[in-house]
This record gives structure tokens, C-alpha cells and sequence, in this order.
């Protein structure tokens, strides 16, 4: 589970554990570069001292995965705070953490781009409605639009355009 700021308590005493000098026993590291993006990747993790167990029945790792690099030629740096249950090896956790990223940056796209949050849609309609972002936002992707905003724009008042993009066949890939 991530821990975010507005998790006052917990956030400050696992921040605390990762301070100083402390031993930290379990550590991984990745580094990515592609796509506009080179960024190291460090996992550090340790058993969660007792009052965090006692409080989040359950929990066995704490862990601090700390981000730093370039995206798009810019510096970037975060720090995120989880707690869990799994017991797994270090690489494991930081695998999971990276891959929960790049499905927390598609949920990103979905509402800055579409604002998916702001929809109230009950029943069959959510379904419905979710489906057909996907297959928007595939469909541009497909298209070679990196932006989905400059996607979007290109699309919205071109309905030749858009019917264009949604009978196109993909291209079949080389075995």
C-alpha cells in the first residue's frame, strides 16, 4: 500500500525509519533509459518495527523507493513510501513498485486527459464508458501520437480522421 502524505502519522514514522544512519537491510536498485526517460530506481526495505505491526495487522516490510534522473530532458526526483504484507525478495518489491507506476501513469492520462474522475456514471454506463477511453487512447497510441492531448486535438472536430484511425489495420509485426 502506498503511504502518502496525507497519512500523517504513518508517513512520518516510516520516513523516520529510512533516516540517519540506520541499517537498512534489504536494498535493490534498476535503472531505466528509453522513452524520454532515464531515471535509477533505489528500493530500500526492513522488517516494520513493532507499533507499525500493531497498527496495520498484517504488515511486514517497510520500504522507500527513491526515483531520481531526467524525464523529457528535465530533472526529476521522488520519493515514495509503501508498506506491505508480501515477503519477497528486494529486485521482487521493486518490480511490483516500478510496474504499479506505469499503471498509476495510464490512471493519470485517463483523468488529466479525459476526466474520468469527474464522471458520475452508475451501472452498465461506467463499464461502458471506461471501455471506450481504452480504446480511444489505443487508437491514438496506435495512430503514433505520443501526446494524447495533441491526439485529442487533432481528432475532436475531424470525424473523417477519427473513422480513419478506427479502420486502419494494424501493422503486422515480424515473427
Amino acid at each position: 500500500m502506498t503511504v502518502k502524505a496525507n497519512q500523517k502519522n504513518l508517513h512520518r514514522q516510516i520516513h523516520s525509519q529510512f533516516q540517519g544512519k540506520r541499517k537498512i537491510p534489504f536494498v535493490a536498485g534498476a535503472h531505466e533509459a528509453g522513452h524520454g526517460r532515464d531515471i535509477t530506481w533505489t528500493l530500500r526495505a526492513k522488517q516494520a518495527p513493532e507499533h507499525i505491526r500493531e497498527a496495520w495487522i498484517g504488515t511486514s516490510w517497510i520500504v522507500e523507493v527513491f526515483a531520481v534522473g531526467t524525464r523529457d530532458g528535465k530533472p526529476f526526483q521522488a520519493t515514495h513510501l509503501f508498506i506491505t504484507s508480501l515477503r519477497t525478495t528486494p529486485e521482487t518489491l521493486l518490480q511490483l513498485v516500478r510496474d504499479r507506476w506505469s499503471i498509476e501513469g495510464w490512471h493519470w492520462i485517463r483523468d488529466t486527459q479525459l476526466h474520468e474522475d469527474a464522471h458520475r456514471y452508475r451501472g452498465n454506463g461506467a463499464g461502458v464508458m471506461a471501455t471506450l477511453r481504452t480504446a480511444a487512447l489505443n487508437l491514438l497510441r496506435l495512430a503514433g501520437f505520443r501526446s494524447i492531448r495533441a491526439g485529442l486535438q487533432a481528432v475532436m472536430h475531424d470525424i473523417t480522421a477519427l473513422l480513419a484511425m478506427a479502420m486502419r489495420r494494424p501493422e503486422a509485426k515480424p515473427c
